[in-house]
């Protein structure tokens, strides 16, 4: 059984995230990463640092030099992150406000691999089609920063905006697929979760979910649960379903 896909310990190393790792012994965390590096973490020549590209290889190693230009980092290991098992997917009803961000923070946080903007019939926040890039960008931003909060080597997925048949596409293809609801009788603790494979979690909007949404999960597969006798916000739900199952599987 595979644990979540964190790396070692290495007494408290920032990770930096760049699109590419160049091949070689040295390389330069520049932008704005290297500009927090330098200004803002006041890293100096000596300490140990990481620098990953989000996707599961990560270059260790020592600051060699910290300045104007950023941060030159001596290379002296690579690592190879592997995907963590079971993979979580949580589909995530736009919630109203700047929860939107606040649920991807802590669905990253709490070990997400794909996060599923849907936009649920009784969503309060819309995205019109001016701003469905926005919206995606924006919480693609949250899941880079808090994947190096957390000290991620993958960042999550952030796919775009989804409808409800296209989230039901998704859950008819993965291993198991379950839809929270506070009025639905099975307990999450009361369902067999499998330890590989692909899981995946709706989470509905503010107003709840309609009959019909409800009705077009089951048909591709999906069980509505609950997760116990308090009803969650849409923002933090996720996270909570994501802690319960990576209890039973990754965190056993």
């Amino acid at each position: 059984m595979s644990t979540e896909a964190r790396l070692p310990e290495l007494d408290g190393a920032p990770l930096f995230l760049l699109d590419e790792l160049p091949a070689g012994g040295e390389l330069l965390v520049g932008g704005q990463e290297g500009r927090h590096a330098v200004d803002v973490l006041r890293l100096a020549p000596g300490e140990r640092v990481r620098v990953g590209d989000g996707r599961g290889t990560v270059a260790e190693g020592e600051v060699s030099s910290a300045g104007p230009e950023g941060l030159r980092v001596r290379v002296e290991a690579w690592l190879e992150v592997p995907q963590a098992e079971p993979r979580l997917v949580l589909v995530q009803a736009l919630p109203k406000g700047d929860r939107g961000p606040l649920a991807v923070e802590l669905a990253t946080e709490l070990g997400v691999d794909r996060i599923v903007p849907w936009a649920a019939s009784r969503c309060v926040t819309r995205w019109r089609d001016d701003r469905v890039a926005r919206g995606v960008a924006k919480w693609r931003a949250a899941a880079h920063a808090a994947s190096k909060q957390s000290r991620r080597a993958r960042v999550p997925e952030v796919a775009g905006l989804a409808s409800t048949r296209e989230v039901c596409g998704e859950l008819a293809e993965v291993d198991l697929a379950i839809v929270l609801h506070e009025q639905a009788r099975a307990r999450i603790s009361d369902v067999t979760v499998p330890t590989h494979g692909t899981v995946a979690v709706v989470v509905g909007p503010e107003g709840g979910l309609t009959d019909g949404e409800v009705l077009a999960f089951r048909a591709a597969g999906a069980e509505p649960v609950r997760l116990g006798p308090e009803v969650l916000r849409t923002s933090t739900a996720g996270a909570a379903a994501l802690a319960a199952l990576s209890l039973r599987t990754r965190w056993a």
